[in-house]
């Protein structure tokens, strides 16, 4: 099988590392997934690398149980970044059309997504991506494509979302020790928002929140382009952390619980249904349902009224048409979409897969839309670019330093 047929997508998270290898269905335009594997992971927290031997192991077990399922080895891949220090900006880029006839060219987008792209970034931080918003060609605004019209000045606005210089290089390092080639990094909820979400969500409006681990990411979507982007310090692991605390249990024992006994609604859980604690590997001792389910509630409330506030931030709350999409691992939790349409005043559904067919039952569960999002990315990217970037190079400034830092860590390697 070619090399250029296989997309990975390496999605490496706060708890698990998720990867996923796929190719184009013959017959239509999805893809086809081949394998998917995971693994917990260790030497990361909140999205960002904290020991690199660790995750360099972590990552690389992942990656042998995929390779043991598709019997090809992972020679690139596409990989996830995530973590609170990504940030994200609106930025302006103009520059007059080169030909003298007026006529726009490519030529002509890439300089002005390069002049958008000179935005004040702050120290020590370095562009993930550039995301065009919308044209403007001379006084016409709201252009999607401008290439083979016609005007003197061409100006674009779009979402500049920068990472941590040391971060960024942290986890390649951690990805190249496996020796494996990164394709390119790309945020983990844009991936997701790839798998999971439809161009007419977009087109209407919609939100994106991945519940992970550690972190809640949040991307706004409408008129097709980004149009918000933001990381929140919270997620799925901070419910177990408050049932351990409310419960006097451990870490272990309350993760157990969560996902046995959980859900974010008290009012549906009988006042008399008690949990023996001893059910799932702890000592005999009984606890109400509903003090769980409430413990749950008051976080799920917390996690959901930050994202409301970043969406109030950009005018959206309550007025997203297509509502909001959860999807990450945390997303599976009973009772979520119901708070969900109470805190947020809108349309709440579960971000499932679309668009891939597998013989691996795995993927259907929204912890893999990260992984399947960044195969997808792989695979139009080599087709063109992702259908919100089309035609626009360099949507991913990392890749510029990628060489560099793959031959220095090559460097290392026997």
């Amino acid at each position: 099988m070619a090399r250029n047929e296989l997309y990975t997508g390496l999605d490496i998270g706060s708890s698990t590392i998720r990867v996923v290898v796929g190719q184009r269905h013959p017959t239509d335009e999805g893809l086809q997934i081949l394998g998917a594997a995971e693994g917990p992971a260790e030497g990361i927290s909140k999205g960002t690398i904290t020991s690199i031997e660790d995750a360099v192991s972590s990552i690389s077990a992942t990656l042998e149980k995929v390779e043991r399922m598709t019997g090809v080895p992972v020679e690139h891949a596409a990989v996830s970044i995530n973590g609170v220090h990504v940030v994200s900006q609106d930025s302006h880029g103009i520059v007059a059309v080169a030909k003298a006839d007026g006529e726009i060219k490519q030529n002509d987008v890439d300089r002005v997504i390069e002049a958008a792209q000179s935005v004040a970034t702050p120290p020590n931080y370095e562009i993930l991506h550039v995301v065009p918003r919308s044209f403007t060609v001379d006084n016409q605004h709201g252009v999607k494509d401008p290439i083979g019209m016609s005007g003197m000045r061409l100006e674009v606005d779009a979402q500049v979302i920068q990472g941590l210089t040391a971060q960024i290089k942290n986890l390649q390092k951690a990805v190249y020790r496996t020796k494996v080639d990164i394709d390119d990094m790309v945020l983990a909820v844009l991936a997701s928002s790839l798998a999971c979400v439809s161009k007419r969500q977009k087109e209407l409006g919609v939100a994106v929140v991945n519940i992970g681990s550690s972190t809640t990411s949040l991307m706004v979507f409408e008129e097709g382009d980004v149009m918000h982007t933001k990381i929140l310090p919270v997620g799925a692991s901070h419910i177990t952390n408050d049932i351990a605390i409310g419960l006097r249990i451990s870490i272990d024992l309350a993760e157990k619980v969560k996902l046995e006994y959980g859900t974010a609604l008290p009012d549906d859980v009988q006042k008399r249904d008690d949990v023996n604690l001893g059910d799932v590997g702890g000592e005999a001792a009984m606890v109400s349902r509903r003090h769980i389910a409430e413990i749950i509630q008051a976080r799920v409330e917390e996690i959901f009224s930050m994202v409301d506030r970043e969406l109030q931030h950009v005018d959206r709350s309550g007025l997203l048409p297509a509502g909001i999409i959860l999807t990450g691992g945390g997303a599976k939790l009973p009772g979520l979409t119901d708070v969900g349409k109470k805190e947020f005043r809108l349309p709440v559904g579960i971000g499932w897969p679309q668009g891939y067919t597998s013989a691996v039952d795995k993927i259907q569960d929204p912890a893999f839309t990260t992984a399947l999002g960044l195969a997808s990315w792989t695979a139009e990217t080599h087709e063109g670019g992702p259908s919100f970037t089309k035609n626009i190079p360099g949507t991913s400034a990392v890749t510029d330093t990628v060489e560099n830092i793959r031959r220095w860590v090559k460097g290392f390697i026997p």
